[in-house]
């Protein structure tokens, strides 16, 4: 089978420590199976996008030596391919009118996301008066072994996930118009052929849903391999909003050993950018084996 990975950057902010730990990690891994390395904007939430900010990460990755293969997706030019997909889903998607607030003072507990659990108030239907807001995919209920998403990540190792108590039924198409990352990136994924998907740890419990909605679609299950993710002092992930900077590339090396020390990779010997990465690809592989072995 023809390897074939993506980094897929939200075009947010600038690149920083923690994407470059993500991309460092798919790139490598797709380099050192002789596959593909594709770069996918993830821009459908078309109102966080920061203008420059794609164009930003993308010269950012050529200057540290991560050229990608073949064109740039953009998932805010590929709506018609999402609708398309939940029309496939039929009667799992039903519209909601909860706001927000309702769905937190429902008090079915948190998502391990941080998101309030969704309580299925509107699964059978609309409440009399309410109009729609969103589309959320209607989840089998407990006990169903549908509801029980298994999987095999390539780092962390058995995973597994009650969907009807860890999420809840989950949004497609949010109260904005904008349709969600969870059904966005899984026909994008599909459409491209990519057969692995290395990102952050942030991202894990995202993929069960993933996995389900690949399921529904009857599309193919790419293999997963989550790294862990760069947090600041505080333990929170690092990201825009928790005090990320940009990285420094006044000598480009440095980010890079920086990035593959935080994944247990020893690279400090290379003297150049040629060196690093042959020295990356080593660790690399060596460090895949110590995690199939640790598991």
């Amino acid at each position: 089978m023809t390897y074939i990975g993506r980094f897929a950057p939200s075009p947010t902010g600038v690149l920083h420590a923690g994407s470059l730990v993500a991309a460092l990690a798919s790139f490598l891994d797709a380099r050192v199976h002789g596959g593909r390395w594709l770069l996918r904007i993830e821009d459908v939430d078309e109102a966080r996008t920061v203008p420059g900010s794609a164009q930003d990460i993308m010269q950012t990755l050529q200057l540290l030596g991560m050229q990608w293969d073949g064109e740039v997706v953009w998932q805010s030019q590929r709506k018609a391919l999402y609708q398309q997909a939940c029309e496939r889903l039929g009667d799992h998607v039903f519209a909601c009118a909860c706001s927000r607030r309702e769905i937190a003072d429902s008090h079915t507990g948190l998502a391990s996301d941080g998101a309030p659990i969704y309580p299925g108030t509107c699964r059978h239907g609309l409440p009399a008066g309410r109009a729609p807001r969103a589309l959320r995919l209607r989840v089998p209920p407990t006990g169903d072994p549908a509801a029980c998403i298994r999987f095999h990540d390539r780092w962390v190792g058995e995973v597994s996930q009650d969907l009807s108590t860890a999420v809840g039924d989950f949004v497609l198409r949010r109260a904005d118009g904008y349709w969600s990352y969870q059904l966005a990136v899984v026909v994008d994924d599909a459409a491209q052929g990519v057969t692995h998907v290395v990102r952050g740890a942030d991202l894990l419990d995202s993929t069960p849903r993933q996995i389900f909605l690949q399921q529904l679609l009857g599309l193919t299950t790419p293999s997963y391999l989550h790294v862990p993710a760069v947090t600041n002092a505080r333990g929170e992930k690092l990201s825009k909003q928790t005090g990320a900077v940009a990285i420094d590339l006044g000598d480009t090396l440095q980010p890079l050993q920086r990035a593959a020390a935080f994944l247990g990779m020893a690279t400090d010997e290379a003297a150049s950018a040629a060196q690093f990465w042959r020295l990356a690809a080593q660790e690399w592989e060596r460090r895949l084996r110590q995690r199939e072995q640790g598991q």
